[in-house]
């Protein structure tokens, strides 16, 4: 049967990461022209979208992007993400917390981050950080991380009961592409301050990254995870921007009617002529 949606076709319902292809493209374009005419058109139809839902002012969206480095994170907000009016969107990145952040409980700095009503939410990394390393670097115990990975079901369910729709997309990317990317980083001066020594250490260590991003996305699914190949840029972005469309026309945010009479106020502004 073929697949009805981009939701249906890259939903994570079955958590192996040996099976999933980082350069497949399981449903929509085959070449990076249609897939930049498709994302224009989306473009469009995103940014009348996320006007509705500003203008509503009751609901939320907010995009979660995990991947390892060079997966493309910076690039979703930057091609998809602009694609809707900035005064709408709320941008978040998390990096290694703060000694005064690790004296609170690990969800405070997230719920600080969170979109206003009417806004679109990107976290570029974000809450998962908190189970990803410490199980790599073995900062918690077993016990501590099965106990993390039921407080972000209850975060989550929490979120989407008071109105905010969730997309988390882990973006999956290859080892010999992220190598590539790395060194892209290092022969271009224009990328060199995106460059990181530690990301090679990270690199060192991603047998391990791939069995702690298994476990927090097998336990924490009571919101759906979708993973989106991210070897081919032109189709990280596609796949993402389509994610996003079909999430907001699912919601079907309306213009809300005006609390005024129109025929009145018009009248008013024709009969109040400041220069007269």
């Amino acid at each position: 049967m073929a697949k009805k949606s981009v939701r249906d076709a890259l939903r994570l319902d079955e958590v192996d990461l040996s099976t999933l292809d980082p350069a497949g493209r399981p449903i929509g374009p085959g070449d990076k022209r249609e897939a930049a005419e498709d994302l224009a058109a989306t473009g469009t139809e995103l940014d009348a979208l996320q006007e509705a839902l500003y203008a509503e002012n009751t609901r939320s969206v907010l995009l979660v992007l995990q991947g390892m480095d060079t997966s493309g994170k910076g690039g979703v907000v930057r091609h998809v993400v602009g694609l809707v009016n900035p005064q709408g969107v709320h941008i978040a990145s998390f990096k290694k917390p703060t000694a005064a952040e690790r004296r609170r409980h690990f969800l405070w700095r997230i719920e600080k981050a969170l979109p206003a009503k009417g806004r679109i939410g990107t976290f570029d990394r974000s809450h998962y950080e908190d189970v990803l390393v410490p199980r790599v670097e073995r900062l918690l115990t077993a016990a501590q991380l099965r106990e993390r990975y039921k407080e972000i079901n209850a975060f989550e369910r929490k979120l989407a009961d008071s109105g905010v729709a969730l997309i988390k997309c882990f973006l999956h990317i290859s080892p010999e592409v992220q190598k590539e990317r790395l060194l892209a980083r290092l022969d271009d001066p224009r990328k060199n301050w995106k460059y990181n020594p530690a990301d090679i250490d990270v690199r060192s260590k991603w047998s391990k990254y791939q069995d702690a991003y298994t476990q927090a996305l097998k336990n924490c699914s009571d919101t759906p995870w979708y993973a989106v190949p991210s070897d081919r840029k032109w189709y990280r972005n596609w796949a993402v921007s389509r994610l996003l469309l079909e999430t907001l026309r699912d919601m079907n945010p309306k213009f809300p009617p005006p609390g005024f009479d129109l025929e009145a106020e018009k009248a008013r502004l024709i009969s109040n002529d400041p220069l007269r």
